[in-house]
């Protein structure tokens, strides 16, 4: 069976995004990117909500090789995409689908057809609806050197307590930390 991973940078304080969605405080380097190309190996298909899914559809497709990993990029226009939305009604970014909810059944369904590994990128909206189902098996969370103050919280109160393992953890040059768990 294919996992479900989620993939989220987050200030030391527990933000994904800044209070007006602002990610420009993402610690960002050559060690950064070659984790992430090595993880990205094992995934054929994202999950985005369409916040993300249209920042991530306005950036990669004219991506320069110049400022990114060209593996990345070639990942990030190549890879399935899912896009939860009730409101988007056209995808021209390259192998989107759009998914007018998450639904238990369809995910399972997803998770049991053959192939590599399915990733949620940001999408904090879709990623508690993953974890309020029970859906996630893993998380990849890379904490960054910053206290935002406020935001967007990557996990807001759920209102039951959900233990995890810890499978891995690495400190890079940057002074970001990458903790990977297991939810099961």
């Amino acid at each position: 069976m294919r996992k479900i991973i989620s993939s989220e940078w987050v200030s030391l304080d527990g933000y994904f995004a800044g209070p007006k969605g602002e990610i420009d405080w993402f610690v960002w380097n050559k060690e950064a990117s070659d984790f992430s190309v090595e993880l990205a190996t094992g995934i054929d298909t994202m999950l985005f909500g369409r916040v993300t899914y249209e920042g991530m559809a306005a950036y990669w497709p004219n991506a320069k090789p110049s400022e990114n990993d060209p593996a990345i990029i070639e990942k990030m226009n190549g890879t399935a995409k899912i896009v939860f939305s009730r409101s988007l009604k056209k995808a021209d970014w390259r192998n989107t689908s759009i998914v007018p909810e998450i639904e238990i059944e369809s995910m399972m369904q997803l998770k049991n057809e053959p192939g590599k590994d399915i990733v949620v990128c940001g999408s904090g909206d879709v990623l508690s609806a993953l974890c309020d189902l029970g859906l996630v098996d893993e998380h990849y969370i890379f904490v960054n050197p910053v206290i935002l103050g406020s935001g967007k919280p990557l996990f807001p109160p759920r209102g039951r307590r959900q233990t995890l393992r810890l499978l891995d953890s690495k400190a890079f040059s940057s002074g970001v930390a990458m903790l990977h768990y297991a939810t099961k």
